[in-house]
């Protein structure tokens, strides 16, 4: 496995030099993982939307600005909180990326561990996140297995119909609905249909 995807990683993109070494130094003093860009084109060319972690984005930097570098992070498929770093000035322009999906913002000059405390809470959302996004998968997969009508089964449980109103629709019988429904339980690994509702509205 690459090891990209196996630490938690914090990336900053900064066109500052300084900034970018003393922020990487700091992380590093707390045992997370950093990689430092001076540009928004050179990490989108090299980012893994799979990895886990979250972003430093400065505001303002020559070329593509932090702003247009986060409206690009979702069409791409990176998923990765973003913390903005900001200057006086730009703070109305950090209120709107909260808007448009950044996580945070800070302001300049920051206090270490105001932004260790940042970090902390988007690592920690990025986490919360993809375990989530997996236990999606997982639903659907289960869901993936049932047949057509099983399917069918599953809607009208959902809307709150008994077995007898969904043997009428379907045109079928009250046992073969029962049976479906004991396939569906054991298909999707769950004991009532109450769960079967909460599976199925989950997605």
């Amino acid at each position: 496995m690459n090891k990209d995807t196996v630490q938690p990683t914090v990336f900053m993109v900064d066109d500052d030099k300084d900034m970018r070494d003393s922020v990487c130094m700091l992380l590093e003093s707390v045992g997370i993982a950093c990689r430092m860009f001076s540009c928004a084109n050179d990490f989108l060319a090299s980012c893994n939307p799979m990895q886990e972690g979250c972003l430093l984005l400065d505001v303002r930097m020559p070329g593509m600005s932090g702003m247009e570098m986060l409206e690009m992070l979702k069409p791409k498929g990176i998923l990765l909180p973003a913390i903005l770093i900001t200057g006086h000035g730009d703070v109305p322009m950090a209120v709107r990326a909260l808007k448009h999906g950044a996580f945070d913002f800070i302001q300049k000059p920051f206090n270490p561990q105001e932004l260790l405390d940042r970090v902390h809470a988007a690592l920690k959302l990025d986490g919360e996140n993809r375990r989530h996004f997996r236990e999606i998968d997982r639903r659907r997969a289960h869901l993936a297995a049932l047949t057509t009508r099983e399917m069918e089964v599953v809607d009208l449980i959902v809307a709150g119909h008994p077995s007898k109103v969904i043997a009428m629709k379907l045109g079928i019988s009250p046992k073969t609905v029962d049976i479906h429904r004991a396939n569906i339980l054991r298909k999707l690994n769950v004991r009532t249909v109450a769960e079967i509702v909460q599976f199925r509205l989950a997605l």
